[in-house]
């Protein structure tokens, strides 16, 4: 979309406006309302087609990727009030199957319901119990229990780290929310992932009816999570848990079952595993490493040539709703998030053991091991030096797309997602951005 790389690219210009509508919920349809994401089931229909009538054929091992755009909300209309808005979208029949609790039970107490079909929950229902979660997890489907969802904890806004204020500023989320507001949008959410889950059923169930089950590897995983309204914010552009956590489940031949691995592992480790799922020599230059080892419950230097994975992982973000570059160390139970050069914005250190709501900045308390975080991060990645060249690209970026528009410049700058606050003084957002432009780097 142009409005989130405009308003990247002009994130260190001095303004502050509010560049997301207010996110806001919406129930349709009946109780027999089940394909509300109608882009995704025609996908999945493809899917499961393809699997029945072309995968069984074949005398050649096959690769299948689907792509689901849930449980991501969905886009606002493109004009009125709550254009910039993200919207959790469900039906009452998700609504009155999402997830509402996990709780301790033996597994013959399951009731997994999150399909249109018995089929899809007895697909489920196998994945969970390959994945050893039934001895630990009950899945209950039934009518929503808000109290029982939780209510995520909130800093004031004068003790928001200064990128946490900018990212809930702009997402419109520093302004007074209910308790029943918020409840409304994780139940909504959790209801999305329960329509999620049914595709995924769908996809085992056609596995299985075709034989196919035991010998494919079935890796379910997402590109980000959803904060939820965590740390006041929806969406993702964040490093918080919530945001930067997703879903790893790995099912199939060679793979241990009943284990929950416990090292942190990254999205750059998918690749290097479906390499050596297919037997391709996996080329030692990759970021990511095999996960197969992990997946085998083998210990990694008895059969990698590089020798163990390392203990961290890296995430970086340069895009919309934040003011800043950050770059993100995850390793053991601490959590270190650096901003821009390192030294202009304070960094953020977290003992997700002792607070796993990530609620408390321990930089100060712990110094030494915030800076020995800090100096492993620049021995990954020179994070000054990229955050720089982000700053000189956006720059240029935004000079070149605003030539491109001519004259309609101003019309076009005023009626993106920001247009409410923007409207109200056109002329000052237009200097504060000639004034950016004019500044050397």
């Amino acid at each position: 979309m142009v409005c989130n790389r405009v308003e990247a690219w002009t994130r260190d210009v001095d303004f502050l406006l509010r560049q997301e509508g207010r996110p806001m919920v919406n129930l349709t349809g009946d109780r027999k309302h089940v394909r509300v994401m109608e882009a995704d089931w025609r996908n999945t229909d493809k899917a499961v087609n393809w699997i029945k009538e072309e995968a069984v054929n074949l005398t050649q091992p096959f690769v299948l990727y689907l792509g689901l755009n849930l449980p991501h909300p969905y886009p606002s209309p493109y004009a009125g009030e709550n254009f910039g808005s993200s919207t959790f979208l469900t039906s009452p029949y998700w609504l009155e199957k999402e997830p509402v609790l996990p709780c301790l039970g033996p597994a013959q107490e399951w009731s997994c319901g999150c399909s249109p079909g018995e089929r899809a929950a007895q697909a489920l229902e196998l994945l969970w119990r390959n994945l050893g979660l039934s001895s630990v997890c009950q899945r209950r489907f039934s009518e929503v229990n808000y109290e029982a969802i939780k209510i995520p904890k909130w800093s004031s806004l004068s003790l928001m780290h200064p990128v946490d204020y900018y990212s809930s500023y702009t997402k419109n989320c520093t302004g007074k929310f209910t308790k029943q507001e918020v409840r409304n949008i994780r139940a909504f959410y959790y209801a999305m992932c329960a329509e999620t889950d049914a595709m995924l059923g769908e996809i085992i169930s056609a596995l299985r009816d075709t034989g196919l089950l035991k010998k494919t590897v079935v890796i379910f995983t997402a590109d980000h999570g959803e904060l939820a309204m965590e740390h006041r914010q929806f969406y993702k552009m964040s490093m918080y848990e919530g945001s930067s956590h997703v879903p790893l489940l790995v099912m199939g031949p060679g793979v241990k079952a009943q284990q929950q691995v416990p090292d942190v592992v990254s999205l750059v480790d998918i690749y290097p595993t479906m390499l050596d799922i297919a037997r391709i020599p996996v080329p030692q230059n990759l970021s990511g490493y095999s996960l197969i080892p992990l997946l085998r419950g083998k210990a990694e230097n008895e059969v990698s040539p590089r020798g163990p994975r390392p203990s961290w992982v890296l995430s970086e973000f340069h895009g919309c709703n934040v003011n800043s570059s950050m770059y993100m160390l995850r390793t053991g139970k601490w959590k270190y998030i650096a901003y821009s050069d390192g030294r202009s914005v304070l960094p953020q250190l977290f003992d997700l053991t002792a607070d796993p709501d990530e609620l408390t900045n321990v930089a100060i308390k712990f110094p030494l091991i915030a800076h020995s975080l800090d100096k492993l991060l620049r021995s990954i990645v020179n994070y000054p030096k990229v955050s720089s060249s982000v700053q000189q690209y956006n720059k240029r970026q935004f000079i070149s797309w605003k030539q491109s528009l001519g004259q309609n410049y101003s019309n076009v700058i005023a009626n993106l997602r920001w247009h409410q606050d923007w409207l109200k003084e056109p002329k000052k957002y237009e200097n504060a951005i000639d004034k950016w432009l004019s500044q050397s780097q």
